[in-house]
C-alpha cells in the first residue's frame, strides 16, 4: 500500500513537471491568415526584433554568475521535492530496520553458521576437537609435540614467502638469496624466521623423542606411534639436508658435498645413493634442482601425510600415561 502511494505521488509530480514545462514554452507570435504574401511576410519578420535567447542556467550561473534565481523555476522545485521525498522515505525505512532488526553477530559466527547450515560440521568436528586432555599432559615436556608441529607450520609459510623470489639455478639461486636479503621488504626477516623455525624444530623434535623414550611411551600398543615418529625425525633431517644447499654459497656447497659423501660411503648401496642425491658424481645445477624439488614438494607431502597418521594414531589410543 506504501509503496502504491508513493507511485501514484511519483506519477503526479512527473505530469505537473509536464504541465509547467508546456505552459512555460514561449509561444511564436501568430500571424494572420490573411497575410499570405510571401513579400509582406518577409518585411514582417524582418520587422520584428527577436528576443535574445535565454542563457542556459546550469552553464553560467556558477561561472558567471549572471542568474541569481537559480531554484526560481517551479521545476526545479518540483524535482527537488520528489528526490527528497524519495530520500526521507527511504531513511525512515532504514531507520526502522535499525530499531527492529536482530542483534549484531560477528562475521565469523556468520560464516560458521553459513557453513553448518549446509555441511553440518559441527557434530563431527565436536567429537575430535572436545576430547579432554588429562591433567598429567597438561606438563610442558608433553607440548613438545605440538610445539614441532607448530614450527613446522611456520617453516611452511615462510618457505611459501620464499619460494615467490627464489630461483633454484646456479646462475640466480645466491643473487636471488642476496635480493630477498636486501631488496624484498620484510624480507630478511622472513627468511632469518625460516632458519631459526628449521632450527628449533630438529632440537624440539629430538627433545620429543626422548621424552617418548624416557616416559617408555612407545611400548605396547604405541609401537607404530614410535616408528612413525622415528619417520617424521628423519624426515625433519632430511629437509634440513636439501634446504642448506638452496643458498648455493661457499659453506652449503662443502657441507652438501660432505653430507652426500657420507651417504656414497655406506657398504653396498654407497655409491647409487651417492649419485641418487648429486644427479651424478659431482655437486652441481643438478644437485641443486633435486634438493629444491625434495625440499619444497616432494618432502613436504611424505611428512604431512605421516604427521596426519601419527596424530590419528595419538587421537585413538589416548596420551600414555608416565612410568
Amino acid at each position: 500500500m506504501v509503496f502504491r502511494r508513493l507511485a501514484v505521488l511519483m506519477l503526479a509530480c512527473v505530469l505537473a513537471l509536464v504541465v509547467v514545462f508546456v505552459a512555460r514554452t514561449p509561444q511564436a507570435e501568430a500571424v494572420t491568415a490573411a497575410s499570405t504574401d510571401p513579400v509582406a511576410l518577409i518585411h514582417a519578420s524582418a520587422a520584428t526584433e527577436l528576443p535574445p535567447p535565454a542563457q542556459d542556467t546550469c552553464q553560467h550561473c556558477h561561472l558567471t554568475g549572471e542568474n541569481t534565481a537559480l531554484f526560481y523555476p517551479f521545476g526545479r522545485w518540483v524535482i527537488f521535492g520528489v528526490f527528497g521525498a524519495v530520500f526521507a522515505y527511504g531513511g525512515w525505512r532504514l531507520g526502522s530496520k535499525w530499531t527492529t532488526r536482530a542483534p549484531w553477530k560477528p562475521l565469523l559466527a556468520r560464516a560458521v553458521g553459513w557453513t553448518e547450515e549446509r555441511f553440518h560440521l559441527k557434530e563431527p568436528l565436536g567429537k575430535i576437537l572436545s576430547k579432554p586432555v588429562p591433567m598429567f599432559a597438561t606438563r610442558w615436556y608433553y607440548c613438545l609435540g605440538g610445539i614441532s608441529f607448530a614450527l613446522f607450520a611456520i617453516l611452511a609459510v615462510t618457505g611459501i614467502m620464499l619460494a615467490f623470489y627464489y630461483q633454484p639455478t646456479p646462475e640466480g639461486a645466491y643473487a636471488s638469496i642476496q635480493y630477498i636479503e636486501t631488496q624484498v621488504l620484510f624480507g630478511s626477516a622472513v627468511r632469518s624466521i625460516h632458519h631459526w623455525a628449521a632450527n628449533g624444530m630438529v632440537v624440539v623434535v629430538i627433545a620429543h623423542m626422548l621424552r617418548v623414550f624416557i616416559t617408555g611411551a612407545f611400548k605396547t600398543p604405541r609401537e607404530l606411534n614410535w616408528v612413525s615418529g622415528v619417520f617424521l625425525f628423519v624426515m625433519t633431517l632430511a629437509f634440513g639436508l636439501t634446504g642448506y644447499l638452496l643458498p648455493w654459497d661457499q659453506t652449503a656447497f662443502w657441507a652438501s658435498t660432505v653430507a652426500t659423501e657420507i651417504a656414497g660411503a655406506e657398504p653396498a648401496i654407497g655409491n647409487l645413493a651417492l649419485v641418487l642425491l648429486r644427479g651424478g658424481w659431482e655437486v652441481t645445477g643438478v644437485t641443486l634442482s633435486r634438493f629444491f624439488a625434495a625440499h619444497v614438494m616432494v618432502l613436504p607431502v611424505i611428512i604431512v601425510v605421516f604427521m596426519v597418521a601419527h596424530f590419528f594414531m595419538i587421537r585413538r589410543q589416548g596420551i600414555a600415561r608416565p612410568l
